[in-house]
């Protein structure tokens, strides 16, 4: 199942959320993504931002509302802070870029 996001409304849920790069990983880039699987997001923040747990719950549903199936929302820092250097790896290498200011 191959999934398109709605370009104009992804950036504007980035510029709002002041994120500076948005990617999407695991299963919603393979075959095996079907109608009930969540969509793992990898975001960025711009670096004046520093958002608490309420904010970034708040934004994990808003985009979930957005896009109309649940999220699993991570931050770029935590998985670079992460010991499990496999997932990493993984997330970062394989991750497919949805916004980012260059491509708006």
């Amino acid at each position: 199942m191959k999934i398109e996001l709605p370009q104009q409304i992804i950036s504007e849920f980035c510029q709002k959320w002041q994120i500076s790069e948005m990617c999407l990983f695991g299963s919603v880039l393979r075959e095996d993504f079907r109608p009930d699987s969540d969509m793992d997001i990898l975001v960025s923040f711009q670096d004046s931002v520093s958002w608490g747990l309420l904010e970034f719950s708040r934004m994990k549903r808003e985009l979930e509302n957005l896009l109309g199936r649940k999220v699993d929302l991570l931050t770029k820092k935590s998985i670079e802070q992460s010991h499990n250097w496999i997932r990493q790896g993984e997330v970062i290498k394989r991750g497919r870029m949805q916004f980012a200011p260059t491509i708006i």
